[in-house]
């Protein structure tokens, strides 16, 4: 995995992680998966469109995580 991903639940993070923490990871992610850093405008949509999906995606996980008998904090 990409190592410049960062943890983004609770206790890990000290406070709730943020859209654009949330979107950042999102796209380290595609990137690595890809191979591409920027893709070809070719590749731009369905690229972006990852981004949006697992941005959403890792929202909804964060959201639904229960920590130590807690419901995690909304995300994003």
């Amino acid at each position: 995995m990409c190592r410049s991903i960062k943890t983004l639940r609770p206790p890990v993070l000290p406070e709730e992680a943020t859209e654009e923490e949330i979107r950042a990871a999102a796209l380290q992610y595609v990137r690595k998966v890809s191979g591409f850093r920027a893709p070809a405008a070719h590749n731009q949509e369905v690229f972006d469109r990852a981004v949006d999906i697992i941005t959403e995606a890792t929202a909804d996980l964060l959201a639904g995580l229960e920590i130590r008998g807690q419901t995690a904090r909304k995300a994003g």
